[in-house]
Parts: C-alpha cells; sequence; structure tokens
C-alpha cells in the first residue's frame, strides 16, 4: 500500500481537483456574482462605474503578480518559494486574498528509494551514492577475507583447512594443501597479489609432489576445490582474458601442468569402473581407484566433475577428460526418474541407483545443478546435441515444484522437502541449507545468465521460466530468514519446517523477534554452522539477474553476522555449534570453501555486476569460474 500524500483532504476536495488550477477570473467572476457587492452595486449608475473600476484594479495587479512571479526560477517555479516573493503583493492585494486564493501546488511525488535534496534551490534531485555503500562494503568482505587467509598463513600453511582457535592444521582432504588453492582464485578476483604470490608460490613449490606421493582422496572433493581451483587460477591469471592479467605468482602455464597431472591420477576413477559411474576414491601415488565401503557412489560427486573435465580438455586439447566426464551424464539419461528426481544413490557396478531416497540436500543437490551449468558451458558447441542436459533439468525441476515445494504454518515461508521412500512414501519437511543453492541454479537456467528486464525486454522467458524465477525468489527468502530466526543471525545446517503434519514445539531458532520463529523448527542436533556458502550464492545469483537492492542488504546482514560470532581474533574464522545461543561455542574448524566460496561470492555481490557476468561465466560448485564456451 502507498503512503499517503502529503496533503490533507480539505486541499482533495478543493475545486474538485486536485491538480487543475482554477482561472484567475473565474475565481473573481464567481465572487463578485455571488456576493453582496452585486446586489448593492448594480443597483446604481454610480455602483456599476467603481465595480467596473475595483476589475480593471484587480486585472492590473494580478498582471504585477503574475509578471512578478514569472521572474522566479524555474527551481522556485516547481513548488519553492521564496521570502521575495510574497513580497510582491501589495496591501491591497492582501485585503483581497480570499478573492483569487488558488488550488494547493503539490509537492512531486518520489519513488520511495530516492531520497531527493535540493541544493541551492537548483530544484534538482540529487540521489545519493549508492555504489559509494557497496564498494565500502566490498572493502569489508576484503579485509574479511585478508584476516582468514593471515590465521591459516600463520597456523597452518601447506595443511588442508585451518583450526582457528587452537591455532593449527588439519589435513581432511587428502593433504593437498586444499585452502591454499581454494583460496588462490578468490584473491585473484579480490586483487590481493601478496596473497596469490604466496598462493602461488606454495602450489608451484609443494603441490606437485604430493600429488605424486599422496594416499587416498575423495574423487569429487578433489575435483571441485583442487582441480576446480587450478583451471580457474589458469583462466585468472591472464591466458583467457582474466579479470586481472597483471596477478603475480607462477606462470600460468605451471597450473595447467599440476592441473592435468592430478586430472590423469583421478581418470583412473573412470577407468577402473565397469560401468560409465565412476567409483568414489582414488589412491594418487599409484593411481589407482575402488569404491567407497560401501560400494556405492553419491549421485551429485559422480554427476559435479563435468565442468571441470571439459574445460580441461579445452584448454589442454586433450579430449580423453571431457569423454569420461561426459559418460556419466549420458547414463544418467538412460535411467529411470520420478518426474526428473534421483535418488541419491548409485551403483559404480551395476550403474543403476540404490534405495528411493529423494532430496535436493547432500548427495544429491550438485546433480541438479551441473545439469543447468554443464549445458550453459558446452551448448555453443556445433554439433554437440547437449540439449537432453537442459531437458532433463526442465524435468527435475517441473518435479521439484510438483513433489517437494510446500508452505510452511503460519507464514506460508516456501520451501523445499524430501522424499526419504520415494514419490510414494511421506513428505519430509526437512530442508538442509545445502538446498539454499537452488534457488540461484533456478534463476539462472531461467534467464541463462542475462538479467530479468533484458530477458523480459527480448521476450526470452517461457512461462516456465517465469515460473522457475518466482520460486527462486520465494525460496532465497526462506534462506534467509533461515539465518534471521536465530539468536545468532546465522542458518542452521539443517532446519524443518511447520506443515499440517509435522511440528515440534521448543525448538525454534531463539530470535523471539523473528516474524517466522513458529515456521522453522531447528532440532538440536542441526543447530550447528559451518560457514556454508550457499544462500550467498543465491542472493549473488538473484541480484545480477533481477537487480533487486534487497539481496545486497540480505548479504550484509549475513555477512555482518559472521563478522560478529565466527571471527577469531588471532585470524581466521570458526565454525559454531550452536547457532540458536548466545554466545555460541566455537567448533573450531574454517573450511576451504569460506574463502573460496562464502567470501568470494559476498564480494561479487557487492561489487559491479560487469565483473563475472554470468552470460560468460560459469561458477563449478566450489565457486570457481570457467569461461562459457563461446568466451573462451
Amino acid at each position: 500500500m502507498s503512503k499517503s500524500l502529503p496533503y490533507s483532504m480539505k486541499d482533495v476536495h478543493y475545486d474538485n481537483a486536485k491538480f487543475r488550477h482554477r482561472s484567475f477570473f473565474k475565481v473573481i467572476t464567481q465572487n463578485l456574482l455571488t456576493s453582496n457587492m452585486k446586489r448593492e452595486c448594480v443597483s446604481c449608475s454610480t455602483g456599476k462605474f467603481l465595480g467596473l473600476l475595483m476589475i480593471f484594479g484587480l486585472a492590473y495587479l494580478m498582471l504585477t503578480h503574475e509578471n512578478s512571479r514569472d521572474s522566479v526560477s524555474d527551481g522556485l517555479g516547481k513548488g519553492i518559494r521564496t521570502n521575495e516573493e510574497h513580497k510582491v503583493v501589495t496591501d491591497v492585494g492582501i485585503r483581497f486574498k480570499k478573492l483569487f486564493r488558488r488550488a494547493p501546488r503539490l509537492p512531486p511525488r518520489l519513488s520511495p528509494d530516492e531520497k531527493v535534496s535540493y541544493s541551492n534551490f537548483t530544484g534538482k534531485p540529487i540521489k545519493p551514492n549508492v555504489e559509494a555503500k557497496w564498494n565500502a562494503r566490498q572493502q569489508n568482505v576484503k579485509e574479511a577475507f585478508t584476516h582468514a587467509w593471515s590465521g591459516y598463513k600463520k597456523f597452518a600453511m601447506g595443511y588442508d583447512e585451518l583450526m582457528p582457535v587452537s591455532q593449527h592444521g588439519v589435513d581432511g582432504l587428502g593433504g593437498l594443501g586444499a585452502t591454499v588453492v581454494d583460496a588462490l582464485d578468490t584473491a585473484m578476483i579480490m586483487g590481493l597479489d601478496e596473497v596469490v604470490s604466496e598462493a602461488g608460490s606454495w602450489i608451484e613449490s609443494h603441490l606437485l609432489e604430493r600429488i605424486s606421493q599422496k594416499g587416498q582422496v575423495n574423487l569429487f572433493e578433489t575435483t571441485i576445490r583442487v582441480l576446480g581451483g587450478l583451471l580457474s587460477a589458469y583462466h585468472l591469471s591472464g591466458v583467457d582474458q582474466g579479470v586481472n592479467s597483471a596477478h603475480k605468482g607462477p606462470k600460468p602455464t605451471i597450473y595447467l601442468d599440476i592441473a592435468k597431472h592430478l586430472a590423469n591420477r583421478l581418470l583412473s576413477a573412470f577407468t577402473s569402473s565397469p560401468t560409465a559411474i565412476p567409483f568414489s576414491d582414488v589412491m594418487l601415488h599409484d593411481s589407482s581407484a575402488h569404491p567407497a565401503p560401501d560400494g556405492l557412489s553419491s549421485t551429485s560427486e559422480v554427476s559435479s566433475l563435468q565442468l571441470e573435465f571439459n574445460y580441461l580438455s579445452a584448454i589442454s586439447g586433450d579430449p580423453k577428460y571431457s569423454t569420461e566426464a561426459m559418460k556419466v551424464l549420458a547414463h544418467f539419461k538412460t535411467l529411470p526418474k520420478v518426474e526428473g528426481l534421483v535418488p541419491i544413490y548409485i551403483s559404480p557396478h551395476s550403474g543403476e541407483f540404490s534405495g528411493e531416497n529423494i532430496r535436493l540436500g547432500s548427495r544429491g543437490d550438485s546433480y541438479y545443478e551441473y545439469l543447468i551449468k554443464v549445458w550453459l558451458q558446452l551448448r555453443a558447441i556445433q554439433d554437440g546435441n547437449f540439449t537432453y542436459l537442459y531437458d532433463m533439468y526442465e524435468e527435475a525441476m517441473r518435479g521439484v515444484r510438483h513433489l517437494l515445494v510446500q508452505k510452511s504454518i503460519p507464514n506460508e515461508l516456501v520451501f523445499v522437502g524430501e522424499l526419504p521412500y520415494g514419490s510414494k512414501g511421506s513428505f519430509s519437511p526437512k530442508m538442509d541449507h545445502l538446498v539454499c543453492f537452488l534457488p540461484g541454479t533456478l534463476a539462472l537456467g531461467a534467464t541463462k545468465g542475462i538479467t530479468k528486464e533484458k530477458a523480459m525486454k527480448d521476450n526470452l522467458l517461457t512461462f516456465e521460466d517465469l515460473q522457475n524465477l518466482k520460486l527462486a525468489e520465494d525460496l532465497a527468502k526462506t534462506c534467509f530468514e533461515m539465518y534471521s530466526v536465530t539468536s545468532t543471525g546465522l542458518a542452521p545446517e539443517i532446519a524443518y519446517f511447520h506443515t499440517e503434519e509435522y511440528f515440534e514445539d521448543g525448538l525454534d531458532g531463539g530470535n523471539k523477534s523473528s516474524e517466522y520463529v513458529n515456521d522453522i523448527i531447528i532440532k538440536r542436533a542441526d543447530r550447528h554452522n559451518l560457514l556454508r556458502p550457499e544462500t550467498v550464492e543465491s542472493l549473488f545469483v538473484l541480484y545480477r539477474i533481477t537487480q533487486d537492492q534487497k539481496y545486497r542488504e540480505w548479504g550484509w546482514q549475513i555477512f555482518e553476522s559472521f563478522e560478529k560470532y565466527t571471527k577469531v581474533d588471532s585470524g581466521g574464522y570458526t565454525s559454531l555449534d550452536d547457532v540458536t545461543t548466545l554466545p555460541p561455542q566455537r567448533r573450531d574448524k574454517m573450511e576451504t570453501f569460506f574463502l573460496g566460496e562464502t567470501l568470494k561470492y559476498l564480494y561479487l555481490l557487492f561489487g559491479d555486476s560487469s565483473v563475472m557476468p554470468l552470460d560468460k561465466y560459469v561458477f563449478n560448485t566450489e565457486a570457481h569460474p570457467f569461461p562459457i564456451k563461446d568466451a573462451i
């Protein structure tokens, strides 16, 4: 509802025309002909003479009054009056003030976002420098990255991850210095040459040897973090006209050579499997591979390798990487699905899905993300015939809308639930924070990376695109409220939603002032926060596509909460055990993706939209940007 207008009802009813000025002569005529003066003056010739004299006198005053008013500047003529203007009216005119009263002059109607000041009575609106605010906030994110890197460099350089509270490093991802590689392209985008030099020098001196000597690594995690980080660093070093071609560090070919060396060993996961589905684990030192202990691979893991291997083939000229990776998605095309949705486990031995558990959280999420992103990456290739990827994506999103989307009680937050026992089983109102990748993916799939305004203008959006874009915005709202409903302003790892079938009392987020305190349920085992990036990722994509400033504001609120509750004075940021209590207990872990994803997306969210445009770049599921095929 619009705000009330800045004038009274008396003004509105005046002359029944709030925007029409009454004629001056109409005012004089109506007042003379309807007053007692009419009856008394017209009865004698003297009266008639005096009446005519009065009319001519008032006409003269009017002309002098109008000439004086016309001399006022244009700005004053738009509603700003000076004291000199009022002095023009003579004493005689004042005595007849009521006779030529004019309709009220209304101030200009302004949009809610436009704050106008009139400097030096020019009458011209002066907008505040909005971008200056966001540039300052972007600088805050840059400083946060520097603080995080300083802690890692000081206490854990060369280890996979930093334990910032206890001030030491730990290898949880195979011992390849994952934080170094994951953070490198973020530093490049931010223009932090010192960090780029430090990280690049470590990679050049140590990573190749570690790849040759280390043992077991997870295919998926190593591909998205280490291989992806090396490939984006190669691009951003200037070889493919990156953001800044003057980065310090080793020659770009160093990154490419190490990437090929790593990928050659990771290929054993594909070539060792009897089907198109790769094994989950690789032994780096002897280039062997084996399945997980239960014999199964995660659906999301085996289907989220293609962006990286495709780009490696493109820049190395060797098609073997892309060929092996794309066999996986081609195989998925042949498998039975539930309205485009798939179970979260698949067997590399049989090539078939295992179980019926359907969800877009852990082990399912990036399957859907890579369907649209790989299509965007490859669609410009002539005779590529990759339209099946887009068809699979569209079918899956229809399945999401039909089978997984519900609204909470009492305030109707839109959320994506799960089907633990398949489409014929019961619905679970459980939503991982990981699912918050979906708003960004939906928006990207709708406009293909261009702004909504341009897509609408060029008539590029189908009805289904508009449905997906609406769902994207609704889900982004829910993901943000998962933050604002807690005492810390940080989201839990998992949330449940109040529905007609499910509710548990006493498990709210702690922020009693939140409108959605009764909609979101947070179980005690799910209250930790790992500094995850999915929500700010979607805010970044939605801001780029809709240009709606609220997504920036939401991102800033989240960043402020990270600063307030997760920052460690000695360096680094830490995960939390419970976001619903104050002060929150610290978990003592800084995940690599905080530098590789979370801070990168926040930096880009607050920055210029011309940097890393979404119709020119596709981000892998670890936020490493690769140029889209026709831009390579």
